[in-house]
Order: structure tokens, then sequence, then C-alpha cells
């Protein structure tokens, strides 16, 4: 995993865990891809560390959705994920 990509999921760690002690019940989280030139059906970089890094602190992936933004740089994805508490 490069630097951005521990960058990402240190903040996903962070944010979780506060979210967490806060009593929180669910979490609802904004990841995107790292890659923004990908057009193949391949992993998603950086995706499975930081929702790894989110459920390593008590929450459990529930649910997510996609969205795709097309801009002059390239196409990223965006995935919100919706966490609840184990």
């Amino acid at each position: 995993m490069g630097f951005i990509n521990n960058a990402k999921a240190g903040k996903a760690t962070d944010e979780a865990q506060k979210a967490y002690t806060e009593g929180r019940q669910v979490l609802v989280y904004k990841i995107i891809e790292a890659n923004k030139t990908s057009m193949a059906t391949a992993p998603m970089a950086g995706v499975g560390e930081q929702i790894e890094a989110v459920e390593a602190v008590g929450w459990q992936l529930y649910n997510m959705a996609a969205a795709e933004s097309k801009t002059l740089g390239g196409e990223r994805v965006a995935l919100v994920c919706l966490f609840r508490r184990r």
C-alpha cells in the first residue's frame, strides 16, 4: 500500500475510532478510489484497505453505493459506505 493509501486508511481509522468512542451506532463514510485512470475490471486501489481500517475498530460494513464522476482529469469512483457498530 502506498503513502497516499496509508494516509487514507489512517484517516479512516481516526474517524471510525472517534465515532465509536462517541457511542454512535451508524457511520457513513465516503471512500474515493485512488486509481483514477482504471477502465478495466480490477481491484479498486485503496478501497479495501480503508474498509478494513474502519472494521478494525469495531464497525461492520452494512451497505454501500457507488457514484462516478467524470472530469477533465479522468473518472473517479466514490463509494458511500454505511457501517454499523458491531
